[in-house]
């Protein structure tokens, strides 16, 4: 998508699950985010967001505190056309913006200057692992550092509760109203951990492990901790990991929000 001669093009990293306060450096990475941003006119024109993700979508301190970062960028940067990047459930809090222009003053001018989101293995329909997490079990403490504890963005990402949702106040899913800016998905398939293989440590290798050991508890096309199915779920699919990647290598949940097997170039390229 080519960005007009006169359009001001930025982008903007939109972090999943977890309260963030330097997301460039621990969530992202630094090696990412200046990988990606060089696809930009101005490589200056980007920005990390740091919010409290794990509250409702639509609480200010998701959706709100999203709301004025991005409407603090569009401002200082004079920043006409932007792309949104997000992860996981990053992709859960843009589409509240999207689908609910009128819930905040805000939401109009952001969807205005929205080119497109790309949605990296967003849990838009939600994951069996937020229920699992929630009842106490053995998952607890396997997924605590992926999605903390019970708060409620693991309440919210329950695949009955992304059900009524995606009814009732989201677009972009099965028989709903289309979003009104493209919502393109990179969709993870699978997870590889096997010590001796390189491709493992990408992304963490610990990280990698536990993300297969998850993955037993899903379908057969997961990325450790959302089904395909969901990652797909709203608006349409860029590209499945493999049919990309460097090597055909699959991108697990840690690995797809790091520069793992050329995804940074396929993001520089598109924005």
């Amino acid at each position: 998508m080519a960005a007009s001669a006169s359009a001001n093009v930025g982008v903007a990293f939109v972090h999943g699950t977890g309260q963030q306060s330097d997301a460039y450096n621990d969530y992202w990475t630094g090696s990412m985010i200046q990988s990606v941003i060089q696809g930009l006119p101005n490589s200056s024109n980007y920005t990390v967001i740091n919010c409290d993700f794990t509250q409702y979508m639509w609480d200010s301190r998701a959706s709100g505190c999203l709301a004025g970062q991005l409407t603090n960028f569009i401002n200082n940067k004079g920043i006409t056309q932007m792309t949104l990047i997000t992860h996981s459930n990053g992709g859960n809090v843009v589409r509240w913006i999207l689908s609910n222009p009128t819930w905040d003053s805000r939401f109009p001018n952001i969807i205005n200057k929205t080119k497109e989101v790309i949605a990296l293995a967003p849990s838009s329909g939600g994951t069996p692992l937020a229920e699992a997490v929630l009842s106490g079990n053995a998952f607890e403490q396997s997924l605590g550092w992926l999605l903390g504890y019970q708060n409620d963005a693991v309440r919210m990402q329950q695949e009955s509760w992304m059900a009524s949702y995606n009814a009732n106040w989201l677009y972009g899913t099965a028989g709903r109203p289309s979003l009104p800016k493209p919502f393109v998905n990179v969709v993870g398939t699978d997870v590889e951990s096997a010590i001796w293989d390189g491709d493992s440590y990408c992304g963490g290798y610990s990280q990698n492990v536990g993300l297969e050991f998850t993955q037993n508890w899903l379908d057969s096309c997961s990325d450790g901790f959302l089904n395909c199915s969901s990652q797909s779920a709203a608006g349409s699919v860029w590209f499945y990991d493999k049919w990309y990647t460097k090597g055909g290598e699959p991108l697990s949940h840690a690995q797809s929000r790091r520069n793992c097997f050329y995804l940074d170039s396929y993001l520089r390229n598109r924005i």
